[in-house]
């Protein structure tokens, strides 16, 4: 108590007495020695010099202060030191070093005992501390500071002390800097943002994968957290093996300065190493060996505000000037179609316009003459307009798809029509026009309503993710690309986020592209047109809108994604890709198909149960081999079902008797003659896309990939492109021709697809491994200063989905003016 006393009174000033501090000093030394004496114990006071090793020894009896001091200033930062190195290996209590400073305290004992998972514990015999610097308001003054060593062990204990000043202890922009820690000898440094810097990336690089590390940055403020068990309680932190970044703002640190704090761990577990065998007894001391790493730290200013406004101003060009290619090329496929009326206002009566008429087609191709004629080319028989159909001013709600089958044989004629070995799109499309076109609008509205109930508490989700990132400090939470992620506001990588707008931007103008072909097809229902009632792949729009905001949707849910990637929301970036691989290839059957092709009820039904196996697949798929065997078994049989569906075209029936049938058919078409399929056409495409579900199938429950998620959508993908394939064969197969501009889309869009996904595997990231190993990708802005590797690819996917979709739009235009009974349905 004594000594406490003095030590306070010591710090009190005191005008006119220079060698106060000084006086007061061996007062309370001597105070405190008479009271040691008075117990039985001798206090030594040293006074101790830096950079000097003192080589001493403690017991119960004998305590050993060591004193120091030094000048302080408030322009210069200067770190101290202290290592301590306990030379004897056994003793029984161990030796407590408390150093006393003028608004801190640290203390530590040796050995130093560090925990790791399941309580292992780890002793450490040398240990070095770097003592926080309290601020001082005046220009210079000399502090003090204590180090008491004591023990309460009878046995005498050697230990070494040496005290050091730290000169780099400042760090300096664009300078790198090199130095050694361990988990018993963690470093800190300090910087300060110079003028004109707002925001710099803290780099730490190792050429060692392991031992495990963990960086921190913290305010300028004692204590400093700087082992293990604390560097986590207080400001941002990330687990690093060979590479770590961390993006700090001057707002966030009122002193304009800030700690960078490295920590090596007692395990490597964090990062991805192997765990230890757990110790049989559980007190057992643990040697962890030699865990010293070497590690370089150097800040860079990050970009400045007008990198901001040239990465954003670029993004919109991109997209836009998609917007202004659109209204050039309409307004040339306007100026075209003017061209052609006024050529048929001068053809004679006597000549039919079908023989003057350009078969060429653009974006609006489906745009249909006022001519209401027959073409002898197609062999249209001349027909009174009034012949044609219901009025096309009743309300489609009027009607309902029930209505059309009244008749008691009409499934027999279904059965007649479509098990034809050859089929028409004639044959496909005997529903009425209205019925069907409520059939399709159904998908539109039911992915908006989809939309607007899955995006809204996704929204709410990553913004509670953020904000839990920016109140906790823990960067591994997210897997961002940390040395490209460019924050804005509580936004950690903005530009992962801009990067998905051209999702947004072209999803919009495919919709307005449907909206205008839309418009002008009904305007030619309403004339009566009999090239828009007999021609051409008959015209339904509602799959094409819902594509177009699945398309809009999955720019949103990706940029929710992006604001905090990590494998719990990797499904927020994948659902409606699953959603428009689906909707890509019902559009094609579609095409050809409209009578026979699924609800959107049943569609969407499929589509979530295929969202629902991607969610299982990422919580538990992971190594697990039950999972794996349903799932595989799921797949071959809905590949199975799915192709007898497609084969008979819906005619056939899953009931008590399909085993039966089955055998029938096996005894009359195998074994009592050899007899080849029907449909050659159709079994080639589901023989092929068989072996390929069936090979996909064999390789995840072989390999068990990771990424369920990546496999599921991979799977949609290859049966998409195999369809897509199929398809185009067969429209040339089938004497059908690709006209110029949907033959130019295919082929840059072709291009951009292989480009994007040429980025897409570069993987900055990857929530597969730990935060840890994910930073091991990270890579610095390639485009800009501002985008990376990830960002490319939302763009140039983004564009390659968008000429996707104008594939499937354009691809038929050919088929406008040729009769529906002579288009082959395959």
């Amino acid at each position: 108590m004594v000594f406490r006393s003095c030590w306070k009174s010591r710090h009190k000033k005191s005008r006119g007495a220079a060698v106060r501090p000084a006086a007061l000093l061996w007062f309370c030394v001597a105070q405190l020695v008479c009271s040691g004496d008075a117990l039985g114990e001798t206090v030594v006071q040293k006074e101790a010099e830096f950079d000097i090793t003192y080589n001493d020894t403690v017991t119960s009896v004998n305590q050993t202060i060591y004193a120091f001091n030094h000048t302080v200033s408030r322009n210069k930062s200067e770190g101290v030191r202290v290592s301590v190195d306990v030379l004897s290996q056994d003793f029984e209590s161990p030796i407590l070093f408390v150093v006393r400073q003028k608004q801190a305290v640290l203390s530590f004992q040796i050995p130093l005992i560090l925990r790791g998972l399941y309580q292992r514990k780890y002793p450490y015999n040398h240990v070095g501390r770097t003592l926080c610097q309290p601020p001082t308001l005046v220009a210079s003054e000399t502090q003090y500071f204590f180090v008491d060593v004591s023990t309460l062990s009878s046995q005498g204990t050697n230990y070494q002390l040496r005290v050091s000043r730290v000169e780099s202890f400042t760090l300096h922009t664009d300078k790198k800097f090199s130095f050694t820690a361990s988990p018993s000898q963690p470093q800190y440094f300090k910087y300060v943002f110079p003028d004109g810097v707002d925001t710099v990336i803290v780099k730490v690089n190792s050429d060692m994968t392991f031992p495990c590390s963990v960086m921190s940055i913290q305010d300028i403020q004692c204590p400093v957290y700087d082992l293990d068990n604390n560097v986590a309680f207080i400001g941002m932190y990330q687990t690093m093996t060979k590479k770590g970044a961390i993006t700090v703002q001057r707002k966030d640190f009122p002193s304009n300065s800030f700690y960078v704090v490295v920590v090596v761990k007692t395990e490597d577990e964090a990062c991805g190493g192997p765990l230890r065998f757990y110790p049989l007894l559980p007190d057992v001391l643990i040697d962890a060996g030699n865990r010293s790493k070497d590690i370089d730290v150097i800040v860079t200013p990050a970009i400045k505000l007008k990198v901001y406004v040239m990465g954003m101003l670029f993004c919109l060009g991109i997209f836009l000037s998609f917007y202004l290619l659109t209204f050039l090329i309409a307004c040339l496929e306007n100026k075209r179609l003017c061209r052609k009326k006024k050529r048929e206002c001068l053809i004679p009566a006597n000549v039919s316009p079908a023989e003057t008429a350009d078969n060429g087609s653009t974006l609006s191709s489906e745009a249909i003459t006022d001519s209401a004629t027959s073409t002898d080319n197609y062999g249209y028989a001349e027909r009174s307009l009034d012949s044609i159909g219901r009025s096309r001013l009743e309300s489609l709600s009027s009607v309902e798809e029930d209505d059309y089958d009244t008749l008691d044989d009409i499934d027999s004629d279904k059965n007649i029509v479509r098990t034809k070995k050859f089929l028409y799109v004639a044959d496909l499309s005997r529903k009425d026009k209205r019925i069907l076109s409520k059939k399709y609008q159904i998908y539109f509205w039911n992915i908006a309503t989809i939309a607007v109930f899955y995006a809204l508490p996704v929204v709410q989700l990553v913004i509670t993710y953020q904000t839990v990132v920016n109140v906790t400090g823990n960067q591994d939470i997210c897997y961002y690309n940390f040395l490209c992620a460019h924050p804005m506001g509580a936004l950690s990588a903005f530009n992962n986020i801009l990067s998905n707008l051209g999702y947004v931007l072209l999803g919009l103008l495919f919709l307005l592209i449907v909206l205008k072909r839309d418009v002008i097809h009904q305007r030619a229902l309403l004339r009566n047109d009999l090239n828009a009632l007999e021609c051409g792949i008959p015209k339904h729009f509602g799959l094409y809108y819902a594509m177009g905001t699945a398309l809009m949707m999955e720019g949103l849910l990706s940029a929710c994604y992006h604001v905090c990637p990590n494998y719990t929301n990797f499904q927020f970036d994948t659902s409606f890709m699953y959603m428009i691989a689906g909707l890509c290839m019902l559009k094609l059957y579609q095409k050809r198909h409209p009578d026979i092709n699924a609800s959107a009820y049943t569609a969407y039904a499929c589509l979530a149960g295929v969202i629902f196996f991607s969610v299982l697949g990422v919580v538990f798929g992971k190594g697990n081999n039950v999972f794996w065997i349903v799932f595989s078994v799921i797949h071959i049989l809905a590949t199975m079902l799915l192709s007898t569906q497609l084969y008979y075209m819906g005619r056939w029936h899953l009931d008590s008797g399909i085993l039966r049938r089955i055998v029938h058919v096996i005894y009359t078409d195998c074994i009592r003659q050899c007899s080849g399929p029907m449909y050659i056409d159709r079994m080639v495409l589901l023989v092929m896309g068989n072996i390929v579900n069936w090979s996909l199938a064999a390789y995840g429950l072989i390999e068990r990939p990771n990424d369920f998620a990546s496999y599921l959508l991979a799977i949609a993908i290859c049966n998409l492109l195999l369809y897509f394939a199929f398809y185009i064969i067969m429209k040339l197969r089938s004497g059908e021709r690709i006209q110029c501009l949907p033959l130019v889309i295919i082929l840059f869009t072709a291009v951009v697809w292989g480009l994007a996904l040429y980025f897409f595997f570069q993987g900055l990231s990857t929530w597969q491994k730990t935060p840890a190993e994910s930073r091991e990708h990270n890579r610095d802005c390639i485009l800009l200063e501002f985008f990376d590797d990830h960002d490319i690819w939302h763009f140039l996917s983004s564009i390659a989905m968008f000429g996707s979709f104008l594939v499937l739009l354009t691809m038929d235009d050919d088929l406008d003016a040729v009769q529906r009974d002579k288009i082959f349905a395959f």
